[in-house]
């Protein structure tokens, strides 16, 4: 990529990195009960990380 990012485009990705991150904690009692032990990432929609390919259109 460029040194210098376009200013839009550098808005793009950084809203997709933002996505990429886990639910919030207290998402987990609230749709499986109080007593289920689930881990986050269970119930993220989008995940996306360096091995899963590069899935972030900018």
């Amino acid at each position: 990529m460029a040194k210098v990012k376009q200013p839009a485009k550098k808005q793009r990705l950084a809203k997709r990195l933002l996505q990429t991150r886990w639910a919030p904690f207290w998402t987990v009692p609230k749709i499986y009960g109080p007593g289920r032990r689930v881990h986050m990432g269970r119930h993220t929609v989008i995940k996306r990380s360096w091995k899963r390919g590069r899935s972030i259109k900018a």
